[in-house]
């Protein structure tokens, strides 16, 4: 046996069919690599194209959309290049394959959550539920997306936690990113202060903020008496902002505010942000 095994590969056929297989593997992985990269290229630059187009497009759905059809590209340009390696090297892929879907008839009672949480996030891509970059809440996990898979979503945390949800376990989002938001502020005024006049003067300091801060998507307004207390008058100051911005403006709001009563000597208090 020893004899007859060193004989077949000293035979120049055995070394050349050796040859013929690696140099098909050496062209199969190199194209496969070449159709990957330059299929790449063109679902960029469709999206690039799209995103210059005159038609409104939602930036938040290309990206997560660019980022799915790269890794599907990937996927399935990895998964043919694996099916013609084995049949470069004389592996029967079909019994290959009968096999694997016996196997995967066996397991598929237990993979019932796979499947749902890849339904899940087709629903959840296409329906545009929420992107990459948008800041939502899932129960008790919030935080910005940073990647939406066909499985899991990712989240980061403002403290840098991340998030790994299974789709299937989606069942109600909160979007931040989709509406504007609003920056609320209240102050305090004695009863014996002039309401009258901290209004009429606070109205008119906000009316010069939507041109200092592209955040302000319109001028903010004073609401009015919000509410009484025993000792005090609460004013409420809303300003209508872009996504997400509310906290941001809410603090610009304070410093402008706070400002504006040292210079007109008004008896006015801001309260903290709660």
């Amino acid at each position: 046996m020893l004899e007859r095994f060193v004989g077949k590969f000293s035979s120049e056929e055995t070394w050349l069919i050796i040859g013929e297989s690696l140099l098909q593997i050496l062209i199969i992985f190199v194209l496969s690599r070449m159709v990957i990269k330059i299929g790449k290229g063109i679902i960029s630059k469709f999206f690039l194209m799209r995103a210059k187009s005159p038609l409104r497009v939602s930036e938040r759905r290309d990206a997560t959309l660019l980022r799915l059809l790269k890794n599907v590209l990937t996927y399935t340009v990895n998964f043919i290049a694996i099916i013609m390696i084995l049949e470069a090297v004389n592996i029967e892929v079909k019994a290959l394959l009968a096999g694997a879907g016996i196997v995967g008839l066996a397991v598929g009672f237990g993979a019932q959550s796979l499947v749902k949480d890849v339904i899940m996030g087709f629903f959840i891509i296409f329906e545009d539920q929420f992107s990459v970059g948008d800041q939502i809440k899932i129960k008790d996990y919030e935080g910005e997306v940073v990647e939406i898979g066909l499985r899991t979503t990712k989240i980061k945390s403002s403290i840098g936690q991340l998030f790994v949800i299974p789709n299937g376990s989606i069942l109600e989002v909160t979007n931040f990113s989709i509406l504007n938001s609003v920056a609320v502020v209240d102050l305090t005024l004695p009863y014996d202060g002039d309401i009258e006049r901290a209004e009429r003067t606070i109205s008119h300091m906000l009316e010069l903020l939507p041109a200092k801060y592209k955040e302000i998507v319109k001028t903010p307004q004073v609401l009015g008496i919000q509410s009484l207390n025993p000792s005090d008058v609460v004013l409420r100051i809303t300003a209508e902002t872009i996504p997400m911005q509310h906290y941001f403006i809410g603090r610009v709001l304070r410093k402008e505010i706070k400002n504006c009563i040292d210079e007109n000597h008004l008896t006015v208090t801001v309260q903290e942000e709660s």
